[in-house]
């Protein structure tokens, strides 16, 4: 959850003569900027913990540190899109390094005693069969739950017309969260075994966006939109391209008609993994920025940036593996993201959470360069 807590800034922010709201919305269309935006997307839990930096100044969360840094500002609104209400949380079973749990998807997980920051391995999905999900789509994917009453008025007072920073407007997920509850293997059984029961969980969690958007859309001057589609590995998607494109394509484009016709035409889903066999899809279906571009599993961001021209943004894309090598490669990282920047619809940041094993004073070094390179205001 975002901290209200207090926060001095250990830096000043960077210096400009727009807007952020203005500065981002010009970067993301490739018009004139003073400067870069700039933000970063976050930090492993373990820094919270092992950086002196956060220790000694209290900054336990990602929100923290955003303030602490004194980040570009950028907000978002979402809705309850997903299942609700969501599974009890609870612990089954411990042994000396483990801890077996259910989490809020109804997943039998196993995860580290230590809690240290990895990816749980999935013991047991919620939904594996098709009386399964109609079971859970009954009691926790109903269209008319009253919680899923958005509270505009309260919405509109907390990010007023006149606000100076980019607001986004959730979209769900089309099949990253239904990867959660099946599991990364079950989800690829579903597809062959069951690929009616997966077209209808598509098509539910569709209609929960739609409804949100419904509610919000043309109340509030959204800047952007944005997505989760945690579905893609090292070697690729783990859904078949026949089965993304016949089945949530489909999907994306009824979201995407109505973001355009509110006046949204940009619009990134967080994807990890190697994401150029999905980037067609993603286009036709209205996607048109990626975040946070892992490098190492995919491409450097140029590469695709080349390819497909205005049509594609990228928010992310620096390498979290260079900036643990030191300020040497740090630089000589940095200097390659040079032409990006000038070229408009890049906004470099870290290529996903950064992890502990970056030296704070090699991080702080980075956030300097980052400034130097492209924080200081044209004319």
């Amino acid at each position: 959850m975002p901290s209200n807590s207090p926060v001095t800034a250990c830096r000043p922010q960077w210096k400009g003569t727009l807007t952020n709201r203005e500065r981002f919305n010009r970067q993301m269309h490739y018009k004139p900027i003073d400067r870069s935006f700039n933000m970063e997307f976050g930090y492993w839990d373990e820094n919270f913990q092992e950086w002196p930096i956060f220790v000694e100044n209290g900054i336990t969360n990602n929100a923290e540190a955003d303030r602490f840094f004194n980040f570009d500002r950028i907000e978002t609104v979402a809705g309850k899109t997903w299942l609700n209400p969501p599974f009890a949380e609870s612990v089954l079973a411990e042994t000396e390094s483990k801890r077996i749990l259910m989490n809020a998807d109804g997943v039998l997980a196993e995860v580290p005693l230590d809690r240290h920051d990895t990816i749980p391995h999935y013991i047991r999905p919620s939904v594996t069969t098709p009386d399964d999900w109609r079971a859970v789509k009954e009691e926790r994917f109903r269209r008319d739950d009253p919680d899923r009453i958005v509270d505009v008025d309260a919405l509109r007072r907390r990010h007023p017309p006149d606000r100076d920073y980019p607001l986004g407007v959730h979209t769900g997920s089309q099949i990253g969260k239904i990867r959660d509850m099946l599991t990364f293997e079950g989800l690829a059984y579903a597809c062959y075994d069951y690929p009616s029961m997966v077209e209808d969980m598509v098509e539910t969690t569709c209609q929960l966006v739609e409804d949100f958007l419904d509610q919000v859309l043309g109340t509030i001057d959204f800047d952007y939109a944005c997505g989760w589609e945690d579905i893609c590995y090292n070697g690729g998607p783990i859904v078949s391209l026949d089965f993304f494109k016949s089945v949530v394509v489909p999907r994306y484009q009824r979201i995407s008609a109505k973001l355009r016709a509110a006046g949204i035409d940009l619009w990134y889903t967080d994807c990890d993994g190697d994401v150029r066999p999905l980037l067609p899809s993603f286009l036709e279906g209205g996607i048109n920025c990626l975040f946070p571009y892992e490098v190492n599993s995919c491409a450097h961001p140029a590469e695709l940036l080349d390819r497909y021209g205005h049509e594609l943004r990228i928010m992310g894309g620096v390498d979290k593996m260079q900036l643990a090598r030191g300020r040497e490669a740090i630089r000589a990282y940095l200097e390659t993201l040079v032409p990006l920047v000038e070229r408009g619809g890049y906004i470099p940041f870290c290529d996903h959470r950064c992890p502990p094993n970056v030296r704070v004073d090699d991080y702080l070094y980075y956030l300097d360069l980052k400034e130097s390179m492209f924080g200081i205001p044209s004319g």
